[in-house]
């Protein structure tokens, strides 16, 4: 817990329970929050970098599925102080309303409402576990607090003909009220400023505390709804005028560029994961990991400096702690552990630790998992004919790996 201005205490909560079916196979055995991304990173660690750079310390994760490695890396790695009463935690389904799982992301902090109660805070900061991008949450905590409003809600500006992909936010002619919450509509609504834009939603809520309680206990006594914070709470909060929305355009991160200020990723599908990782290596990257008055932060293996061997090179490409290059790497981003031997290519991909790419083998526009071995001459994503007989190939035609799966020689 944190307290802001007027002495208003805040409590974090993530919401890292979510199956992710759409990035299988990277989700067969782990988490979507603990997909690992960016070579050394978990895809929980940017909304924790958040909340803590923003001097958010008493944070509960709310997991559920296959929730093994999430809970190994939120307790190895996002361990603050207890001087300070500080601390990140995992908090598994504990079934203290009933034998069953969450059934929503509202239920989900509906059974875990001792957490609130243990803590009493004047506000709640609820925000997802699964989206690429730097905030300041606090500036949107302090806007909430001004607000008055029972709920403020996180969105960002995109352009209307892209906004069906989204849950949207309608809002009133002053711009902050919301008066609707709309999933996926069909048709839009522009901004009162910007009539070729709208508002998605991020995912990302802050909410007065007694708002939030009794909206939860009004939702758990609707047998017909969801359970859903998007879906239900939400959409409720809008029908008691007790909704604002927060512009992510305002939010200003010490460090951001004008290049990557305003970047948010939701990395759902296994095409906008792949494309979110080639926005880190350009030259001038769209998503800047290297700044450091905003710094994304986790735990890295305790392993050696890369190595290049003799004729290795890496251009355009992250190159994580252990890596050993003896062959091509172009426009890539490989985690810890990663060996390319000799004569070997690799362009395009993203390789997971522990993956070992054999002499002469090419890997084109691929995502592999942890522990795949690539034999020696052997291809992903050259002929993607014979690859879809084998493995998983997105629709843009993205080669796809689950851990330790065989690659035929």
């Amino acid at each position: 817990m944190h307290c802001v201005g007027n002495g208003q205490s805040v409590l974090g909560i993530v919401l890292a329970g979510g199956e992710g079916k759409r990035l299988m196979p990277l989700t067969a055995d782990r988490a979507k929050p603990a997909v690992p991304f960016g070579g050394q990173y978990r895809l929980v660690d940017f909304v924790l970098s958040n909340l803590v750079n923003a001097g958010f310390r008493r944070i509960c994760v709310l997991t559920q599925y296959k929730s093994h490695s999430l809970d190994r890396h939120i307790t190895q790695t996002w361990r603050m102080t207890t001087l300070l009463g500080d601390y990140v935690t995992p908090v598994p389904a504990q079934q203290r309303l009933g034998p069953r799982w969450y059934t929503g992301s509202a239920d989900a902090i509906y059974q875990s409402l001792n957490l609130v109660y243990d803590e009493n805070p004047d506000h709640i900061v609820v925000f997802g576990a699964d989206h690429v991008y730097r905030m300041d949450p606090r500036q949107m905590v302090d806007a909430h607090i001004e607000s008055g409003a029972g709920v403020t809600v996180a969105g960002i500006r995109v352009p209307r003909d892209q906004a069906s992909e989204f849950g949207v936010i309608d809002t009133a002619p002053d711009g902050r009220t919301i008066i609707g919450f709309l999933e996926k509509p069909a048709d839009p609504p522009g901004l009162p400023d910007d009539p070729n834009s709208t508002f998605a939603s991020m995912g990302n809520y802050v909410f007065r505390t007694d708002a939030l309680l009794e909206a939860l206990r009004a939702d758990a006594a609707d047998p017909g709804s969801a359970h859903d914070m998007g879906a239900n709470i939400i959409p409720m909060m809008v029908r008691k005028s007790d909704a604002e929305v927060y512009d992510f355009d305002h939010n200003e991160v010490p460090g951001a560029t004008s290049r990557d200020r305003g970047y948010w990723r939701d990395v759902g599908t296994l095409d906008s994961y792949y494309e979110a990782h080639l926005d880190l290596v350009s030259v001038h990257p769209i998503f800047n990991l290297y700044n450091r008055q905003w710094p994304i932060l986790t735990n890295p293996p305790q392993l050696p400096p890369a190595k290049f061997v003799l004729s290795g090179t890496a251009a355009e490409s992250i190159v994580s702690t252990g890596c050993i290059i003896h062959g091509t790497v172009r426009n890539s981003v490989l985690s810890p552990d990663v060996h390319v031997a000799d004569g070997a290519t690799v362009d395009d991909s993203v390789l997971m630790p522990g993956v070992r790419i054999g002499p002469g083998a090419v890997v084109r526009r691929s995502i592999v998992d942890k522990n795949v071995l690539v034999p020696p001459g052997a291809t992903l994503g050259v002929d993607l004919a014979t690859d879809r007989t084998r493995h998983r190939v997105t629709e843009s035609g993205i080669v796809v790996l689950g851990k330790g799966e065989r690659v035929e020689p």
